[in-house]
């Protein structure tokens, strides 16, 4: 199954690139995640986000797996619990169906466009570089649920 992450905007801090290629490495089989950063719509005097939205867009779409689900990150997507996450990758993963996550650009990802769902990773705004960030971590926990790994120790036994 593959799992295409694509991410407009291209320059992320090293500790991002550090800690995204850390999770994707650490994500067991059968998963194969890849991730491919776009470059976004070019910003000029005249402020038009509705047309940066199109033009990214388009990036997003062109760069989309064949016969995809395609899940937008959005703040007013659905919120999943880590537990959740992991079954639906499960679902994914014995459809052998590829996935592709659309993480918009700064002035988020054009209203024409038609995910199969929106996923929130949280109702507080986060800074691009920490979506990538917490993205990572939470489709290994998710594969790291599933798989029986100890990592995920979550629940209300936490104290969270």
């Amino acid at each position: 199954m593959r799992l295409l992450v694509l991410a407009l905007g291209t320059r992320m801090p090293d500790w991002v690139e550090t800690a995204v290629e850390e999770y994707r490495r650490r994500i067991p089989a059968p998963v194969q995640l890849e991730w491919r950063s776009l470059p976004l719509a070019k910003r000029g005097r005249q402020c038009d986000p509705a047309r940066w939205r199109r033009e990214e867009g388009e990036r997003l779409l062109a760069s989309t797996l064949k016969d995809s689900e395609i899940v937008a990150l959005e703040v007013q997507g659905r919120a999943l619990r880590s537990e959740e996450l992991a079954q639906k990758m499960d679902t994914w993963i014995n459809h052998h169906q590829d996935v592709t996550l659309w993480i918009g650009g700064p002035d988020g990802i054009d209203p024409e466009l038609r995910p199969h769902w929106r996923w929130s990773l949280s109702a507080l705004t986060l800074a691009h570089p920490v979506v990538r960030v917490v993205l990572a971590e939470q489709l290994y926990r998710a594969r790291s649920i599933r798989a029986g790994l100890p990592y995920h120790r979550g629940g209300e036994e936490s104290g969270w």
